[in-house]
Order: structure tokens, then C-alpha cells, then sequence
């Protein structure tokens, strides 16, 4: 018997809209799940079952008036390291276990404009540095396939509860790598949208350009509806991408056409090696592209080692835009404290030869990437990891391990083009491993539109781990 957590967010509207489903029955579903369920995945930090029953009760007397946004009565978490006027905001550190939100983020603001109802805010590691979810404020974030395992992250308790069925979509964000890794080890399809496509304000500053808010969902359909509804800027943005021709849910039903794929398992991280299964749904997705008509070939990549110290002298600074108080310091954890003096030692010059030189690399590598329509790598380079597989090495060991797995993903927050991951194929194990697809500047469409098409041939969105049931 199909029951509410089976549906997809689109159904779910749809059913609310029909009058159907009641928002307040929904809720309580989803309230009642992560109840159940919630610490075995590590997914929430704070759960706000007044506000989302609140919110349900003022959904259903919308309905009854005709007043149907999208997503009128669909539960969507916010990560923890996007603000919620009102709510308890950790950032997934202890030293913020008593802040609260002063404003809404304005991806906040669009997803309460488009009726959905927040159960509450998703786990994320402290300040969203690393790849990996295990914090000091909640349960390690553990992907449902295998619960000895990562989710991976920073938006990884974004991807467990979807995965769970605790939600069906999420805002997730991404820096290096954190919607993508997520969806990857979770099995799901996540969307890192081009530079500048969603506002990153009003607080954060978007200074690099590296992190962007984007979808995590089962089905590329709910993914392009959310990046529909999220999409936009507002006065003050510093980056804007190019004005996309009618909407992303269109582009889902429309057929890509045969398109010119590059491919490459070659990354910048010096000695990163890529694990078999990481390598057979590589292969398998090659052979997929190509049964589907598209031509595949393998992409001399035009980036190389001499990236990576650039990339990490701008991780490192970034790792010191949140403020922390003195008498707070001891309480943030061994990595957190390791990117901090890092990023505190840099000079002036030093950040800005460190841009500069990221920034020629792209400009040299455009064109190569610009011949193809699309570009395939590996997501990963190695399946989920076991929880404390980072931690248990010092600081600086624990980061290189996280270069190691995830040495695909940065290069693209770098670039600022959009990509997303694929969930294609499950190991022996029946551990899903990802695949990335990356477009040009501005073009989700075309990503969207070819994943639509494998989602079709390949379907997903309906495989589950046991923990589902």
C-alpha cells in the first residue's frame, strides 16, 4: 500500500491541491517518521513540530480558499548553516548551541513563499567544512543503505532524511562538494546550480563564489520544480547567472537531444585512486550515454595539481568568516580549529594571488570544457566510508583523506558551473554510487534535461533501503 513518504513532492502537491491529502496529515506523517527515525540517520539537529504543525493548519485553510502556491503543504528542511528567523541555528557547532536565527535566509524566504512547511533544520558539519557529517550538536548523519556509514557532506543530514523518507526534498548547499558527495552516498539526485542562479543573501557574504543552495531529491523531476522555486537574486548579489529560457521542470520534459560528452576519471588531487565501484559506475553510465545515442569520448582535462594549494589557501580563509568567540573556541572540534590557523596565517596577498590564480586556470580551461555539452567524471573516488573514518587521524591527515574521496567535486565550485549527481548504480554491497554530470555556465537545462532521460531508462527514484519500510 503506497503510503505519504512514498509519494514524490510533486505528487504530494498535487494531492494537497485535489484535496486529496491534508497538509496537516502530511506533517504529522513526517513528524511521526522522524520521531521514529530521525537519530537513527542523524538527519535533524532541531526539529520544529509546532511551527510545521502550525504551518500545516495555515496550508489547509489555503487550499480551502483556492490559494495554491507549488508546494502548498510539502515539508522541505533547511540545512543548518541557512538562517530561519526564530530558530535555533548550531552551524553544527557546539560553539553555537544557543543561537537563533534573526533573519531568513532568502532561499528561506522563497520556499515559505512557495507553501512548503519546515519540519525543521537538517545536520551539517561545524561550519560546513567538511565532507563528512559528524558534529558535537547531533548524531553522526549516516546514509540509510548502510547505517555504519557516512552520508557524507556537509549536506548530509539534508540527503539522510531524504534517502529515510523523513522528507521528500531538500535545500542543501554547496562549497566543494556538498550536495553532490550527499546524493552520491545516499543515492539521490542533487543539482549544484551555477554560480550566482540562487541569491546567497541577505547575511552571508558570497565573496568567492564558491557555495551556492540547491536541491537534494529522489527524482530529477522534484529537483528542477525546487530549483525553479528557489532561483533568482536580490539587490546586492554579486553574482548572477545568465537568464534561463522557460523553467527547469520544462527542461525535464523535454528530450536533450544527441550531445557531445566528455569523460574522465583524471582529477587535480595528486595520488587520489579511484575505487572499482566508483570505476564500473563510471563505465556504466559511458555505456548508458552511449545505448542513448549521445557521443562519449575521453576529455584531456585542462586542470592539474598546481590547483589544489590555491583552492586550499581560499578553504582555509573561508574557514574564518564565522565569527567565534573567544571564550567559545575551545569548543569548536580539531578540524575546525586546524582550518582556522590555517586561514588566520594567510596574508592579504596570499588570498589574493590564491584567487588570482584560480581564476586564470579557469579562464585557460573554458574553452577546452566549452567544447562539449556535457562532462562525466566519478562523483566519488571511493563508496561511503565508515562513520569516524576522517576523524580518527590528526587534522591535518584527516584532510587529505578528504581530498582523497571527494577529488572530483571542488574543481566545479570553482569553475561556478553547474552539476549534479546521478544515482546510477549500487555496488555488490548495495551501496549506491553516484556519477557527476556538469554542464556549461548557465545550463542546467541541458544537465537536467539528459538526467530526466537516464532517470527513464534507468529508473531510481522508487529503490530504497530497508529502513524505508
Amino acid at each position: 500500500m503506497t503510503q505519504i513518504h512514498d509519494l514524490s513532492a510533486r505528487e504530494q502537491a498535487a494531492a494537497i491541491r485535489d484535496r486529496e491529502l491534508s497538509p496537516v496529515d502530511v506533517t504529522e506523517h513526517y513528524l511521526n517518521r522522524i520521531d521514529r527515525l530521525g537519530d537513527r540517520v542523524g538527519a535533524f539537529v532541531t526539529v520544529t513540530a509546532d511551527i510545521a504543525r502550525e504551518q500545516a493548519k495555515a496550508a489547509e485553510k489555503a487550499v480551502a480558499q483556492g490559494d495554491t502556491p507549488p508546494l502548498l503543504g510539502v515539508p522541505v528542511p533547511i540545512k543548518d548553516l541557512n538562517m530561519v528567523k526564530d530558530v535555533p541555528m548550531t552551524l553544527g557547532s557546539a560553539a553555537f548551541d544557543d543561537f537563533r536565527g534573526f533573519a531568513d535566509d532568502n532561499v528561506v524566504t522563497s520556499l515559505r513563499e512557495a507553501g512548503t512547511i519546515l519540519l525543521g533544520k537538517t545536520n551539517t558539519p561545524e561550519f560546513g567544512l567538511p565532507c563528512y557529517t559528524e558534529n558535537d550538536v547531533a548524531p553522526p548523519a549516516r546514509t540509510p543503505w548502510d547505517l555504519s556509514r557516512s552520508a557524507g557532506g556537509s549536506s548530509g543530514g539534508a540527503a539522510a532524511a531524504v534517502a529515510a523518507g523523513l522528507a521528500p526534498i531538500a535545500q542543501g548547499s554547496d562549497g566543494g562538494g556538498s550536495i553532490r558527495i550527499p546524493s552520491s552516498v545516499c543515492g539521490l539526485f542533487g543539482i549544484k546550480p551555477t554560480r550566482g542562479r540562487v541569491s546567497h543573501g541577505p547575511i552571508v557574504p558570497d565573496l568567492a563564489g564558491l557555495a551556492t543552495n540547491g536541491p537534494i531529491a529522489r527524482s530529477v523531476r522534484d529537483a528542477a520544480l525546487m530549483l525553479d522555486l528557489i532561483a533568482g537574486n536580490q539587490p546586492g548579489d554579486m553574482y548572477h547567472a545568465a537568464p534561463q529560457k522557460g523553467s527547469f521542470l520544462e527542461a525535464a520534459d523535454r528530450a536533450p537531444g544527441r550531445l557531445r560528452i566528455g569523460r574522465s576519471m583524471a582529477s587535480a588531487v595528486p595520488g587520489a585512486e579511484i575505487h572499482p565501484d566508483c570505476v564500473a559506475a563510471y563505465e556504466a553510465a559511458t555505456e548508458l550515454l552511449t545505448e542513448l545515442g549521445h557521443e562519449v569520448e575521453d576529455l584531456d582535462m585542462p586542470w592539474n595539481a598546481d590547483l589544489v594549494p590555491h583552492f586550499e589557501t581560499l578553504w582555509a580563509a573561508m574557514a574564518t568568516l564565522t565569527p567565534v568567540s573567544p571564550d567559545r573556541e575551545e569548543r569548536l572540534r580539531p578540524l575546525t580549529r586546524y582550518l582556522r590557523e590555517r586561514g588566520n596565517a594567510i596574508t592579504a596577498p596570499e588570498l589574493f594571488t590564491a584567487q588570482g590564480a584560480l581564476q586564470l586556470a579557469v579562464r585557460l580551461a573554458m574553452p577546452v570544457a566549452d567544447r562539449y555539452d556535457v562532462i562525466l567524471h566519478p562523483t566519488l573516488a571511493q563508496p561511503p566510508v565508515p562513520i569516524g573514518h576522517f576523524d580518527d587521524v590528526d587534522p591535518a591527515e584527516n584532510f587529505e583523506r578528504q581530498k582523497h574521496f571527494t577529488p572530483f567535486t571542488s574543481i566545479y565550485n570553482i569553475t561556478g558551473q553547474p552539476a549534479v549527481n546521478v544515482p546510477l548504480h549500487w555496488s555488490g554491497d548495495d551501496l549506491p554510487i553516484g556519477v557527476m554530470l556538469v554542464g556549461r555556465m548557465s545550463d542546467e537545462a541541458t544537465l537536467i534535461s539528459l538526467s530526466a532521460q537516464l532517470e527513464a531508462a534507468r529508473p531510481w527514484a522508487d529503490r530504497h533501503p530497508p529502513i524505508w519500510d
